[in-house]
């Protein structure tokens, strides 16, 4: 099971979340991956989706805000 190395970007706390919690973040794990913590809009997007993209069962379209992918751009490997 991968576990989680470190966040990329900001806390939610550092982006302004008065709880710190309950807000997008990511995170490398120790496999490599990268897990995404967002809103989950599967059903509104899912037809959506262009013809050469699709999901499996068990994944979720989720969003994330433009600022939490901005300040994680700096933390993101480049291979």
């Amino acid at each position: 099971m991968s576990q989680i190395i470190r966040r990329l970007g900001a806390s939610p706390r550092d982006r302004g979340s008065a709880g710190g919690a309950n807000c997008p973040d990511i995170f490398e794990l120790s496999d490599g991956r990268f897990a995404v913590i967002g809103t989950d809009v599967t059903d509104s997007l899912d037809a959506e989706l262009p013809d050469d993209a699709s999901r499996a069962d068990d994944e979720r379209i989720v969003v994330i805000t433009r600022e939490t992918l901005v300040r994680a751009k700096a933390d993101i490997p480049d291979a």
